[in-house]
């Protein structure tokens, strides 16, 4: 389209008079096509950087505006967007083709605006469209890594959510199903961004509930049901009295623990897709071993025993320095009971 300006005619008239003349109306129709404002595009958020828009449902494609004018369009982008805050490679861009402006003069405005966003909807359709990274058909804003973590980062924040992988999916399905039944949606996404999320935080301090984080959580919040020693069987009765023998076994003073106690429930080791035997609560400094374990002397001391060095050492399962403590009272253990079985074979 091209414009005459003229000189007023009338010096006192405010404003401007614009005649169209000559014009069909498929004419207008293009015209209109090329701003927001007649596209019937949604805008979900607005951020002080532009707009993220909801595609319109005739249109698969992603259209870019620049203060509400059309620029460009994106076969493979997720949303629509408003771009309102012009940068230097806008301007240059704009410069030379206002009609087709490339990517890259508007990728850095597009990934501004997305990680500035902070609605639920706009998280969750591209926590959906994530779920397509292994199958390759996700969308273009999907291939940036800051967008990803932005959208389990904001997700995280307004609901619960856990962030597996999809191999964790199939290699733990017993605690996906525990997840599931806690309220948790599941959010499958691609293994180098679950390495991004790890031990991370969002804005407001929350943990991201990864599959490790998940089991530290349901572990805190787990209710044991304790049984009283009186109300054992005979033979339970009978393992459980050698619990002071056994603690006498020790090669270090036993410090710092309050009691053992024996549950009837026990947490679950989703990794193993088994039920703990034991374990020990640094909050109440307290051993809770499973009530399973009085069926035999064998299991009761053994698994006694591996939690009195959790207890002592405070080091985890599955770690170089538990198992070297571990292997230490083992050694330490035989010995004395060698030594002691051969001084008095000798004094005998």
């Amino acid at each position: 389209m091209h414009a005459v300006i003229e000189e007023p005619d009338e010096i006192d008239f405010i404003g401007t008079e614009i005649r169209l003349e000559n014009i069909i109306d498929s004419d207008i129709e293009n015209a209109k096509k090329l701003f927001l404002k007649f596209s019937g595009e949604e805008i979900i958020e607005s951020t002080k950087y532009g707009q993220v828009i909801r595609k319109n449902g005739k249109s698969s494609n992603g259209n870019i505006y620049i203060n509400g004018v059309k620029v460009s369009e994106e076969e493979r982008f997720l949303f629509s967007y408003n771009i309102t805050t012009i940068t230097a490679p806008i301007k240059k861009a704009l410069n030379r083709e206002r009609s087709n402006v490339g990517r890259t003069a508007y990728t850095d405005s597009i990934k501004k605006i997305l990680l500035s966003s902070e609605k639920k909807e706009v998280a969750e359709i591209l926590a959906v469209d994530l779920q397509n990274m292994n199958l390759g058909t996700a969308h273009d804003e999907l291939a940036w890594i800051d967008v990803q973590e932005h959208s389990v980062k904001k997700l995280n924040e307004q609901g619960k959510y856990l962030f597996v992988t999809s191999s964790e999916v199939m290699e733990y399905p017993d605690m996906i199903d525990q997840a599931k039944n806690c309220g948790h949606s599941i959010i499958t996404i691609p293994e180098n961004l679950k390495y991004k999320i790890q031990d991370t935080t969002d804005s407001l301090g929350n943990s991201i509930v990864d599959i490790n984080q998940f089991v530290e959580n349901y572990n805190d919040s787990f209710e044991f049901n304790f049984i009283d020693p009186n109300h054992l069987t005979d033979e339970e009765k009978c393992v459980y009295r050698f619990t002071p023998q056994i603690l006498k076994l020790s090669s270090h003073p036993i410090k710092g623990i309050k009691a053992i106690k024996i549950s009837t429930s026990m947490r679950a080791n989703f990794f193993e897709n088994t039920e703990t035997l034991g374990c020990w609560d640094a909050q109440s400094n307290t051993i809770v071993l499973s009530r399973h374990t009085l069926k035999s002397l064998r299991d009761y001391s053994g698994t006694l025993i591996h939690e009195l060095i959790h207890a002592k050492t405070g080091y985890s399962d599955v770690t170089r320095l538990f198992e070297k403590a571990l292997t230490d009272e083992i050694g330490s253990i035989c010995e004395r009971g060698l030594l002691k079985k051969s001084i008095t074979k000798k004094s005998n």
